[in-house]
């Protein structure tokens, strides 16, 4: 499919930087099977190209698993552990794309997620919040920024995190499905 058959209002082709500061990298987890417990990495940083032709474009990126952040301290340091990330060993995760395609009114990204040590594919549903100026450059006439949101679910098992425990009168603590949710902003690097 060609560039002329997508419409991407006021698409802007080039090369973008995530800005962490106006960006979340979230997740929810299935807790005692009532309820979510949600959470987000505060660093991380990644690139994305978008190219004239937008189903030739590309992201990477790379998450700092020390930076979870739960909103409670001692489960943090306990996701930072041996039970779950191993962050001491697998510091970093990291997804880099291989193939975007339409996908009802946004499109699919297809790529490959590596969470400690295993790398397998996890398309992410895409929606293209929009491209606009950017007030924050040093001349605003030629500065853009763009944002996206992204979504998948991935089996926590599928990358070695198993760690469960029972519940009094049957299930597990933990549910295996998570959610994950970006919601980016980028910035359109100079040439």
């Amino acid at each position: 499919m060609s560039a002329d058959l997508i419409e991407v209002p006021a698409y802007v082709a080039g090369t973008w930087t995530i800005d962490p500061i106006h960006s979340d990298v979230g997740f929810a987890v299935r807790h005692l099977m009532i309820s979510n417990i949600r959470g987000h990495f505060t660093r991380f940083e990644g690139r994305i190209v978008t190219a004239e032709d937008p189903l030739k474009s590309e992201v990477t990126a790379d998450i700092d698993m020390s930076s979870v952040d739960t909103a409670n301290p001692q489960r943090d340091e306990h996701l930072r552990g041996a039970d779950f990330f191993e962050v001491d060993k697998y510091p970093t995760m990291s997804y880099r794309s291989t193939g975007i395609r339409p996908d009802g009114d946004g499109f699919l990204v297809e790529g490959e997620l590596t969470l400690k040590g295993v790398t397998l594919p996890v398309p992410l549903k895409l929606e293209i919040n929009g491209f606009g100026a950017d007030p924050f450059a040093s001349d605003p006439a030629v500065g853009a920024r763009a944002g996206f949101t992204a979504t998948a679910e991935i089996d926590r098992t599928d990358f070695g995190i198993s760690y469960n425990g029972p519940i009094p009168g049957g299930g597990l603590a933990l549910g295996e499905t998570v959610r994950i949710v970006l919601e980016i902003e980028a910035v359109l690097q100079a040439h």
